[in-house]
């Protein structure tokens, strides 16, 4: 599985010095008849290495003898295996190649062809409310109208909230317009989404303010672009890394309603890890900011007591006190926000957890499925990937959530990740 780094020349090299081709098929056999009893981070290890390892191979494999999941229920972990892979040898290659390389019978476990969905161009488009903004919309972006120009486009678009709501702080049929018409003009490239994302940045800000509305652009990228995973995945990213979105409203966004269908899909806990990590590395990149300003400072401090103030020449490159205060209190604001990112996602598991447990006992049935293994251990690899993190707020989390009050299946993770340290 570590070869996944490696180029396709060196992992050629690698794998022909290793192994003899025969070997390495047994070896791949094994593990794939292993699946059931291997945790979820390692099924998700082993798609990301087979499906690259296929890449080098013309994703020429024993197909038919593997045909036993294409019975299965797709949530148990060979039939999730077999679909996972295939979604990693899509980003690999291209879709009709998988097709033509994979038996027929595959087809239910086979990802649909990667295409944009955009709505106001369909068959019977002309009854939705905001096909005519859409239309004027497009025609003032293909001539290069600046982004005021595409926000007068949707004046006139009317607010569905404004009857639930005397104030609503957004306006979703604005932003499903402008975000869906927008990403379905950039669909032919990242390239062409990151460029046209970057001009009309200051649109999707005011669109999106709150929460809330940034959740809505996430629903509507996702049904813009529901057949394409990583395009989600890299999309996701472009808005965290230019603010369009913030963590805490992608963290909110997988566990909504929405995402319940796909929250078991492998790109969904890609997106929550690489959140997280964001989160982690701009806070410890203002954690060392600060540090190093505090170091210079307390260094000018005790140089300008030792020397007489005449003589004292201050280093111009020596930040004030007024300055590291200001970034004090940023760092501050940014350990608030990680550690609400990591309440929202705790808090979030407990929820979804404790329904399930819940139903299953109502209804008198065995809680261990499928899809609560996937869930359980996706909380257990939150623990240990970001443990150093975590452990940050081990008494908020002890003192707010994980308390005697929950389902024991649920505080034993929690309890197990805290003898880690114990």
């Amino acid at each position: 599985m570590d070869h996944c780094s490696l180029n396709c020349v060196n992992y050629s090299q690698a794998v022909c010095h290793k192994f003899k081709r025969f070997q390495l098929a047994q070896a791949t056999e094994m593990m794939f008849d292993r699946l059931n009893y291997m945790k979820t981070a390692c099924i998700e290890r082993f798609a990301t290495w087979f499906a690259y390892h296929l890449s080098n191979f013309q994703f020429k494999w024993s197909w038919e003898d593997w045909s036993e999941c294409i019975h299965q229920d797709a949530e148990l972990p060979k039939a999730k295996f077999c679909k996972e892979t295939f979604q990693k040898c899509l980003r690999l290659s291209y879709h009709q190649r998988i097709l033509d390389n994979v038996p027929e019978t595959f087809q239910p476990l086979l990802p649909f062809r990667p295409a944009p969905h955009y709505k106001y161009e369909k068959e019977g488009a002309g009854s939705l409310p905001g096909t005519m903004a859409a239309h004027q919309l497009i025609a003032s972006i293909k001539a290069k109208c600046t982004p005021e120009e595409a926000i007068q486009c949707l004046r006139e678009l009317k607010n569905p909230l404004m009857d639930e709501d005397d104030e609503p702080s957004y306006n979703p049929l604005k932003i499903d317009v402008f975000v869906s018409t927008l990403l379905n003009l950039g669909h032919k490239s990242f390239s062409h989404s990151f460029a046209a994302m970057a001009k009309f940045h200051y649109v999707f800000r005011s669109l999106a303010e709150h929460e809330d509305a940034q959740i809505c652009i996430l629903n509507t990228m996702y049904e813009v672009w529901s057949t394409n995973q990583q395009r989600m995945v890299v999309l996701i990213d472009k808005m965290l890394k230019t603010q369009i979105v913030e963590p805490s409203a992608v963290a909110n966004w997988i566990f909504s309603e929405k995402m319940s269908q796909d929250l078991n899909s492998f790109y969904v806990w890609e997106i929550l890890h690489s959140t997280i990590k964001k989160m982690n590395k701009h806070v410890n990149k203002l954690q060392t900011e600060f540090e190093e300003a505090q170091d210079k400072l307390d260094a000018a401090e005790r140089k300008a007591r030792e020397m007489d103030e005449e003589d004292y020449d201050r280093d111009p490159e020596a930040p004030t006190e007024e300055r590291v205060e200001r970034m004090e209190e940023t760092l501050e604001a940014a350990q608030g926000q990680q550690k609400n990112l990591f309440l929202i996602i705790f808090q979030r598991f407990i929820i979804i957890l404790t329904n399930h447990l819940a139903h299953c006992e109502s209804e008198s049935i065995d809680h261990n499925t499928a899809w609560y293994k996937w869930i359980i251990e996706r909380l257990q690899q939150v623990f240990l990937m970001h443990h150093e993190q975590v452990y940050k707020y081990i008494n908020t989390l002890e003192t707010l959530m994980f308390t005697s009050e929950i389902d024991t299946h649920i505080l034993e993770v929690f309890q197990q990740f805290c003898a880690l340290r114990a």
